[in-house]
């Protein structure tokens, strides 16, 4: 179908190949030459580090256009010695293909070839105009693995730009002069971490699902202790900006009872003397230690350090990953927590990924034994960061933006069989947590992005409806519902064509948020919403993200059905939240424009429903935007799956 380079095995050409190949061809607009000089399209391959045996996001994204892109086709060439592609996501509302080998004709489709080191991707719009990708915007993602036996160092992903056949980018009106930027990727050395001496374990304090940064009682003497006997802690790297730190952190071992831990213990000034002011990031590889807790620790001074320079930490073990920006932990508020005197240098920030206890696998266990067609996959794990000083310990359970953490699988787990993630919650029920599967040499892993820490586990719950086998959302319902995110009618059906209440829509895009509890103590009083309903938390949630608002008369009418021009407001709002941009002035007159009836739509909305038209959310039908009409449950799933995915959470 791409017709890969002479002396490459072809791939076959399907009908949807054909096709496709000749959209692209078809996009050139002749008539332009010679009129203007053409702004030439840059899109740029992120520069990114990844530690020999791990994998590693690489995005790419239209950094610059002077029209939005329509159509895109690329044979990117990488080093087969050091590297494999894993998978190839696009950041846009397509219909994709796993394979190019598709009989329908799917918008996005792509090669991987890891023998010969190229991959081929070609992307075409076929929406008419409605999901162009815009500058700043991602394209897609390319998820690459560093072989085990990588040589540390760099290596650079590279295109021939002067073939038009492996290079070529479209905007809407014609295919301008395009160059990459990027795609370095630095290599580091696999470490073993870990060590065999003696160091104090963290207490397993049990869930933490909701609240934000809490003060616990000083640290008592009847603390756990450990069972073994303290030794010399041992040396061990760490990964500044991608370079190794030789020696510049220790790893020492503990156990109390059945549970052993091991902490990483940062040289805090050595990592601030070394990179100064460019921090981005400071890796902690602990590789060896199978189900073990593992904890980093870092003292305040460098996490303000890592704040200043919108730096991330990230503890990589055997359990999984956690990818944590410095500017979540807000050290400053933790500081007056713990008294606001404590010296930066002083407090001890530790980040755990851990096995979760027996009563919580028990306890997940039983929650999943009350569902339909439901099992718990792998163990349950505690993610956690927490502030000691001088006896004193805060925890620090919200975050203002998602925070991604990685669980993997166990091997020969197949990943197809994971719907979800979902998050214990303190009465022993589990709910969705947005969550995307990873594929892996070895293990595959299960990316959850969060606004909390907790405890995390992974199920498999697939689920249908008898009446939407012929409909047109039946993808989209059958994903949220299988990620516990929308629910049938209790007779097996789902009735996609009822019209959706004002507080279900609510319900139904905070469960997919992974918004279960209010985000402050703040409450609002609606005249409407009593204590007892089913509801009151779900609008309590949402008021306190800034997701409602209510009528002017202090109601909410969660029994109303919604309005498509409510619902693109509400989603326009947690656009925010998922940090998807928003049209700005000129952009809604042109996007509202589009439609016959767009100047129907009232002042209120007309931000919201050009943002939700912007990024693909909303697309009305016939020409129109219907922005007064009731908005449907398979609308309301759809909805919520394109901004799910949009955000690139699932």
């Amino acid at each position: 179908m791409l017709q890969p380079q002479k002396k490459r095995p072809k791939m076959r050409k399907t009908m949807s190949g054909l096709i496709m190949l000749t959209l692209l061809s078809s996009l050139v607009a002749p008539g332009l030459a010679g009129a203007y000089t053409a702004k030439n399209s840059q899109v740029e391959f992120s520069d990114v580090s990844v530690q020999a045996g791990k994998t590693v996001h690489l995005p790419v994204t239209l950094k610059d256009a002077e029209y939005p892109v329509k159509a895109y086709n690329m044979q990117i060439d990488f080093d087969k010695a050091a590297l494999e592609v894993v998978r190839i996501t696009p950041r846009t509302y397509s219909t994709i293909a796993s394979s190019p080998e598709e009989e329908t004709t799917p918008e996005f489709q792509y090669y991987i070839n890891n023998e010969e080191g190229w991959v081929r991707i070609i992307w075409v719009d076929l929406t008419g105009n409605n999901h162009l990708i815009d500058t700043g915007e991602q394209m897609f993602d390319l998820e690459i693995q560093a072989k085990s036996s990588a040589v540390p160092g760099k290596t650079k992903l590279t295109v021939n730009q002067a073939d038009s056949e492996h290079w070529r980018v479209n905007t809407i009106d014609e295919s301008p002069p395009s160059e990459m930027l990027g795609g370095t990727i630095t290599i580091t050395a696999a470490s073993s971490g870990g060590g065999n001496s003696g160091s104090p374990s963290t207490p397993d304090t049990g869930s933490s699902s909701g609240g934000g940064s809490s003060v616990s009682s000083p640290v008592s003497s009847s603390a756990p202790t450990t069972s073994s006997t303290p030794a010399a802690a041992k040396g061990v790297d760490i990964y500044v900006n991608g370079q190794k730190k030789e020696q510049s952190a220790t790893a020492s071992t503990s156990t109390s009872g059945n549970k052993v831990t091991t902490t990483i213990h940062v040289d805090n000034n050595k990592v601030i003397n070394q990179v100064g002011s460019g921090l981005r990031s400071v890796l902690l590889p602990v590789t060896g230690t199978g189900t073990n807790a593992v904890v980093g620790e870092l003292n305040g001074k460098l996490i303000k350090t890592m704040e200043d320079s919108n730096a991330e930490v990230i503890i990589q073990t055997d359990t999984g990953t956690y990818t944590l920006p410095a500017s979540q932990i807000k050290v400053d508020q933790v500081v007056k927590q713990l008294g606001g005197s404590a010296p930066l240098e002083d407090v001890t920030i530790q980040i755990t990924i851990a096995p979760s206890s027996d009563t919580k696998k028990a306890v997940l266990e039983a929650a999943a034994s009350k569902m339909s067609n439901t099992t718990v996959v792998g163990a349950p794990v505690d993610f956690e960061v927490k502030a000691v000083y001088n006896g004193q310990q805060v925890d620090v359970n919200r975050f203002n933006a998602y925070v991604e953490r990685s669980i993997t699988l166990p091997k020969d787990t197949d990943g197809s069989k994971i719907t979800t993630g979902v998050v214990l919650q303190a009465d022993g029920t589990m709910l969705h947590v947005p969550t995307k599967v990873i594929k892996g040499e070895v293990n595959d892993a299960a990316v959850i992005n969060s606004l909390t820490n907790s405890t995390y586990a992974l199920i498999y719950h697939p689920t249908t409806f008898s009446d939407i086998s012929s409909h047109w959302s039946r993808t989209d319902v059958e994903d949220l519902a299988s990620r516990l995110v929308v629910e049938g009618q209790g007779d097996h059906t789902f009735a996609p064509d009822r019209s959706i209440t004002r507080a279900e829509f609510t319900a139904v895009l905070l469960r997919g948020l992974g918004l279960h509890s209010p985000e402050n103590d703040v409450t609002t009083t609606f005249t409407d919403v009593s204590s007892d309903s089913w509801y009151e938390n779900e609008v309590q949630t949402a008021v306190s993200y800034g997701l409602i608002s209510g009528y002017t008369d202090n109601s909410f009418r969660p029994n109303s059905e919604i309005s498509r021009a409510e619902a693109m407001t509400i989603v326009s709002r947690a656009m925010k939240l998922v940090d998807l941009a928003k049209a700005d002035a000129s952009e809604t007159a042109a996007l509202l424009g589009a439609y016959s009836d767009g100047s129907k739509v009232q002042a209120w909305a007309a931000e919201p429903a050009a943002s939700a038209i912007k990024q693909g959310l909303v697309q009305g039908a016939d020409g129109k935007l219907m922005a007064d009409a009731d908005v449907s449950r398979a609308q309301t799933a759809a909805i919520v799956k394109r901004l799910l995915a949009k955000a690139g959470l699932i």
